[in-house]
């Protein structure tokens, strides 16, 4: 199924047949974060009656236990860091964003992985997409599985997110657990510098994170669907997904 689509004033085509799936399920033995424990998915029982076919129930009907932002993809409001209460689900209201895919190499400055903006320069210095995903390197499979916690990630130190806001992007993915440090003293320099919370709070900005792009997608410019479950809340699980520009 080919729909057109325009981008800086040339019409391409998008085969929407062919997603590219960039998420990390929520699941036992998938990607955790943040000292969390792994997710659980139990099934109810009411008297008699449990609802899990192979233990004699008539269907599947299970309580499921997570953490939005330590279980798999998620994406993020600036509720995140704000005393005012904001829903992801209603500050995201578009779903379609032309986006930019990069691979980048922090720079380790005491002990620490850092993508800085000299690091995005070269990358973002002619940007005229709304939405940017950085894959880290190495980009090992390991990612999809890794238990995060006390390993200090990669992260975006400020003046690259102040950077990334300078060049007109909105949402901003990436593929390690925050772009904030793990362990910051509660800062959040990242988060507060892309939402500019307090002083001029944006509402419709978004950060997605633990997302995993395979090594067969290549660098470039994608059409990115942003789907995010109806969650009210700071943060919700989601599922980004790319379709390559023809």
């Amino acid at each position: 199924m080919l729909a057109s689509i325009q981008y800086n004033e040339q019409t391409y085509k998008v085969d929407l047949s062919k997603p590219m799936d960039i998420s990390l399920p929520i699941k036992i033995g998938g990607v955790k974060a943040w000292y969390v424990d792994e997710p659980t998915f139990e099934p109810v029982k009411m008297g008699d009656w449990i609802g899990e076919v192979k233990q004699g129930g008539s269907v599947n009907f299970r309580n499921v236990f997570f953490n939005p932002h330590g279980h798999g993809t998620h994406t993020e409001c600036v509720g995140h860091i704000s005393k005012e209460d904001y829903s992801v689900n209603n500050s995201l209201k578009q779903f379609h964003f032309i986006a930019q895919l990069i691979s980048v190499l922090p720079d380790e400055i005491n002990d620490d992985f850092i993508i800085t903006k000299k690091t995005l320069q070269p990358f973002l210095e002619n940007n005229s997409t709304e939405a940017i995903i950085i894959r880290t390197l190495s980009n090992v499979n390991e990612k999809q599985t890794k238990n995060y916690s006390n390993t200090n990630p990669a992260f975006i130190d400020e003046e690259a997110m102040k950077y990334i806001v300078e060049k007109g992007i909105n949402h901003v993915l990436l593929d390690t657990p925050s772009v904030d440090k793990e362990q910051d003293g509660g800062k959040l320099l990242a988060h507060h510098a892309f939402w500019q919370y307090p002083e001029n709070t944006n509402t419709f900005r978004t950060i997605t994170e633990l997302v995993f792009i395979n090594d067969k997608i290549k660098d470039g410019i994608y059409l990115l669907n942003l789907q995010v479950a109806a969650f009210e809340n700071d943060a919700a699980p989601s599922r980004p997904v790319l379709f390559q520009l023809i």
